[in-house]
């Protein structure tokens, strides 16, 4: 698909050249041209000097046959703008902004625009560092009600069928980490050594979740 982004910081070079290695069309918007340096000589997609919530520029920069638009530059304001322009004016439907200000990102989460907000992701990261396993969730959805959670399994659990941790934890793998690939557990899995469990659950049951995983599984 065809991705138009504003802004080429740090984040929005990374973000461009990602997208191109997985074959996707690009187009990168920065009011100073100088910025476009960071993207680095492999580039192959279009670079359009200007500001992203212009609609002169975002036409140039292939707004119409675009499937995404991602706002990332340093500003709350025009990232906002620019988000709000992609969606209403030319009916974008996968669009994000980069919003600092987690209350106001909130808000325009409602309003259908999804929103990192830098802050507040990087304050959730250290907290999930810092805090005992079960503090912090690895994501917790809107309404505050599910939670993922990347559990170490203890060596008590090895060796057992991930349906049985399922049944007395009361919640769901959604997936395992293996030797650095991903699975997703079927009827007939059997916990490993090493393995990290993604497991998804509602907030009230967090507490009997843990419990289970570190007392180890009971008899049937």
């Amino acid at each position: 698909m065809h991705v138009v982004i504003m802004g080429c910081g740090r984040v929005g070079s990374t973000l461009a050249r990602s997208l191109e290695d997985r074959n996707h069309t690009v187009s990168i918007i920065d009011q100073n041209p100088e910025a476009f340096r960071r993207l680095g000589p492999s580039f192959n997609g279009d670079k359009v000097a200007g500001m992203g919530f212009d609609r002169e520029v975002l036409l140039k920069a292939g707004i119409k046959r675009a499937e995404a638009f991602a706002a990332v530059s340093s500003g709350d304001n025009s990232n906002i703008i620019a988000a709000r322009v992609a969606r209403e004016e030319f009916g974008i439907e996968q669009v994000v902004a980069r919003i600092y200000d987690p209350g106001r990102a909130e808000v325009y989460q409602r309003l259908g625009i999804s929103t990192v907000a830098t802050v507040k992701w990087t304050a959730d990261q250290v907290l999930r560092r810092l805090l005992p396993a079960g503090a912090e969730p690895d994501f917790r959805d809107m309404s505050g009600n599910i939670r993922i959670d990347q559990v170490i399994m203890p060596d008590s659990w090895v060796g057992e069928r991930t349906i049985k941790f399922q049944r007395q934890s009361g919640a769901r793998i959604a997936w395992i980490d293996r030797l650095g690939e991903g699975i997703i557990p079927v009827r007939e899995s059997v916990i490993q050594e090493g393995d990290v469990l993604h497991i998804v659950m509602r907030e009230e049951n967090t507490a009997q979740a843990y419990k289970t995983i570190k007392n180890g599984p009971e008899e049937d």
